[in-house]
């Protein structure tokens, strides 16, 4: 620690961009979601689709990671990782996971909380294969959450697959593939001046939803 010690105590701002009302909700969370992201997009905030994905290991301590959402629908939430991830081995024991989508710019955020399912092969293939190539040999290359002594192993292990892939299409890993993401909440953050912050939070209850407004 230096010796001059950064003061973030007072560093706080008001949140000015308008707020949230009952009457601008829809009755699926999904409607709401897709307008807020399409916002998002059109306001060209940095990784639009980039969320927090939460897993729990088998101690109960929780971890956390920036994933990107690559699809969405009334089936779920979809985002694609190596299977030998260490989210991917907290999921084989806990599917339980949490979504959040930290649209600070627009002063949004969105959590979503659910249960994972691993994709079938030939969504995960069918993804794959849209992917830039360079993308496709990474995946070959990164046995992702191991350790390792340098980066160079890595960029020497690129080049090795890059040669070997030179010619044709590159194969699915069997070590590669996605998650979709079933929801039973979804929670909707606006910022609010006086820290009055609006929050509502939708439930799933048999085959609609419930909505409530929560305190800030």
């Amino acid at each position: 620690m230096t010796q001059q010690q950064l003061d973030i105590a007072d560093l706080r701002r008001e949140y000015t961009r308008g707020g949230l009302r009952r009457a601008d909700l829809t009755a699926d969370p999904l409607d709401l979601f897709e307008r807020w992201l399409k916002q998002a997009c059109e306001a060209k905030l940095a990784d639009p689709t980039a969320m927090c994905v939460a897993t729990v290991d088998e101690h109960g301590q929780p971890y956390q990671r920036m994933v990107l959402l690559k699809h969405y629908d009334a089936r779920g939430m979809v985002f694609y990782t190596n299977l030998g991830s260490r989210k991917a081995g907290h999921l084989s024991n806990n599917p339980r996971i949490s979504l959040h989508f930290p649209w600070h710019a627009l002063e949004r955020q969105v959590m979503m909380l659910g249960r994972a399912e691993r994709l079938p092969p030939l969504d995960v293939i069918k993804y794959f294969h849209s992917r830039p190539k360079d993308s496709q040999i990474g995946a070959w290359v990164s046995h992702q959450s191991s350790r390792i002594s340098a980066r160079g192993i890595l960029e020497g292990k690129f080049l090795e697959m890059k040669q070997k892939f030179q010619q044709g299409e590159v194969p699915l890993p069997s070590f590669w593939g996605g998650y979709r993401v079933f929801i039973d909440t979804m929670e909707f953050w606006q910022g609010g001046e006086h820290r009055l912050h609006d929050r509502f939070i939708y439930q799933r209850q048999d085959a609609g939803w419930t909505i409530d407004r929560l305190a800030p």
